[in-house]
């Protein structure tokens, strides 16, 4: 299995397995990440249209996983890491400075920051390969 290859598959799983929660049992995806007990409906709907936005993504990296080296596949690459940057920073400034947070806030922190670092990692990979080789004497 390539390096994407293995990213992809992560990505595809890790946000199914959030994106269905949210959309499914908001209420408690919330508890558990922000620890509010009782969220707004407009909170519920909101944490439904993100739970469908992860699984949107997780679709694209499944079904991205085999493309290996395609225009295609860099995009969604480049799409995983603005995503888990901006995630990571939301959610840290969710627990640091409004004091919001559940038992799943730090951990998911946590896994933001490690899948953003990946995705850089393979980014540079990326554009190393795709690198021309320079002329001797020119």
């Amino acid at each position: 299995m390539r390096p994407q290859e293995k990213l992809f598959t992560a990505s595809a799983l890790i946000e199914a397995a959030a994106g269905l929660p949210l959309v499914s049992f908001p209420a408690f995806a919330i508890w558990l990440l922000l620890g509010v007990r009782e969220p707004s409906p407009e909170a519920l709907m909101v944490s439904r249209i993100c739970g469908a936005a992860l699984l949107a993504i997780a679709v694209a990296c499944w079904l991205g996983r085999v493309d290996a080296g395609s225009g295609s596949q860099h995009g969604v690459l480049w799409a995983l890491l603005l995503y888990n940057v901006g995630a990571f920073a939301v959610l840290a400034i969710s627990g640091s400075m409004l004091r919001m947070g559940g038992v799943a806030l730090w951990p998911a922190v946590g896994l933001h920051v490690v899948m953003a670092i990946w995705c850089a990692l393979n980014l540079r990979a990326w554009h190393a390969r795709a690198e021309p080789t320079a002329s001797i004497g020119t």
